[in-house]
């Protein structure tokens, strides 16, 4: 039977569609996984992500953009958050639907076990572009 050996949030750059980039406006989304001991994954959620606007730093604009202020640390941060239960009320509910979700794929396992496993966070090539991240820095 596949058991579930950490979970992984993956971050990527939302396409704004035909319109260009703003330079003031953040958004990403955060694809949430199950990794199995096999390697193989399995998505728990699909549907999350955040956007964050720049609004006028310093009396003015930047002219590198909202992505000058951003960090590694602050979109994991933010990422872990957005995958998590909405609200502490709601943990034990959070945890017991990811359970299910995972059941529905064939994989048994207990909420309890869910949250103790690691949670990585992977950022894009492009995110990671953004936020001034070099292949060597990696």
């Amino acid at each position: 039977m596949a058991s579930v050996v950490r979970l992984v949030t993956f971050v990527e750059v939302r396409d704004e569609g035909d319109r260009a980039p703003d330079p003031r406006r953040m958004s990403v989304s955060a694809r949430h996984e199950a990794v199995l001991a096999d390697g193989n994954r399995l998505v728990l959620l699909d549907d999350r992500g955040w956007t964050a606007e720049l609004r006028g730093v310093g009396g003015g604009e930047s002219p590198s953009g909202i992505w000058a202020y951003v960090t590694r640390e602050e979109i994991e941060r933010t990422a872990r958050a957005v995958v998590g239960p909405d609200a502490p009320s709601e943990t034990a509910s959070h945890w017991e639907s990811l359970a299910r979700k995972l059941q529905e794929q064939g994989v048994e396992v207990e909420p309890a076990r869910l949250v103790g496993l690691p949670h990585d966070v992977e950022l894009s090539d492009r995110v990671l572009a953004c936020v001034g991240i070099s292949a060597e820095k990696r």
